[in-house]
């Protein structure tokens, strides 16, 4: 396996592809990990060379105790592309792996070639539901909050499909270290990136799903588009984990936009 160690944090992290390739790294959504990007590697690894890790909080990373933020992700993030020798990556992230993203193409602008926001926001207007899901987990257990989250990652179409893709997300959902994710659902309570996106000017995609009930367009995709100079905008027929239920759609989305000159 393999790991690198910045500070007191200790990152799984997954290389693959050719030397020389450009970089491409990938960031999942809460209650994940690396793997939630399996369905893109086989249109993306001819073209990138791909950087997915565990964020903090989650998979084989370490899940230290207490409430993360935002630009603390986004420095593990970079953190990681310094320990792997890279100066400058494109960046897709989904969810929380978009709030991340948001946060380095508006602070660390010069090291992201391209930018991939995917089902995600730049500030949640009531912070009450996110905090009431880091008291559950952290009280009973992810088990207490994965009926929903599943419900919300999937469209019910896919939740009955009995997909092998919709049961590994549930099977990792439920592995999640509890303290981690807590730790990650404090940095999206807190986090507010509207006074940054104006910030950006890295050339940005934003993907949505149109059957996201997390992330709906109205209020969060949208925003982001207004917001950030130039943004171009992919809308998918999916529930939040949109490259997973849509995989050859999202990977088609992808490839259009970071291989344009």
């Amino acid at each position: 396996m393999a790991f690198v160690h910045t500070g007191n944090l200790r990152t799984y992290y997954r290389l693959e592809g050719n030397d020389g390739r450009p970089a491409l790294m990938f960031a999942h959504s809460l209650g994940v990990d690396h793997g939630q990007w399996d369905p893109q590697l086989p249109d993306l690894l001819p073209y990138f060379q791909i950087v997915r890790y565990d964020i903090r909080g989650h998979g084989a990373s370490d899940a230290a105790p207490g409430d993360y933020t935002m630009e603390g992700l986004g420095r593990d993030a970079l953190a990681l592309a310094d320990a792997l020798g890279i100066r400058q990556f494109a960046f897709c992230g989904l969810s929380l792996g978009g709030m991340i993203g948001q946060w380095l193409g508006a602070c660390a602008g010069g090291r992201v070639t391209r930018l991939v926001l995917a089902n995600t926001s730049p500030r949640f207007a009531d912070p009450g539901p996110m905090e009431e899901r880091r008291k559950t987990v952290l009280r009973d257990g992810i088990g207490a909050v994965a009926g929903a989250v599943m419900g919300r990652f999937f469209t019910p179409e896919a939740l009955a499909s009995g997909a092998p893709a919709v049961a590994t997300v549930r099977h990792t959902l439920l592995a999640t270290d509890p303290a981690g994710y807590a730790g990650c659902c404090a940095a999206v309570r807190d986090m507010d990136h509207t006074g940054l996106l104006r910030g950006i000017r890295t050339p940005t995609l934003v993907i949505g799903g149109d059957r996201d009930v997390s992330t709906p367009w109205a209020g969060n995709g949208e925003v982001l588009a207004a917001s950030i100079p130039g943004a171009e905008t992919v809308r998918l027929a999916a529930a939040h984990l949109s490259n997973v239920e849509r995989p050859r759609e999202f990977s088609a989305a992808l490839l259009d936009f970071l291989r344009a000159s």
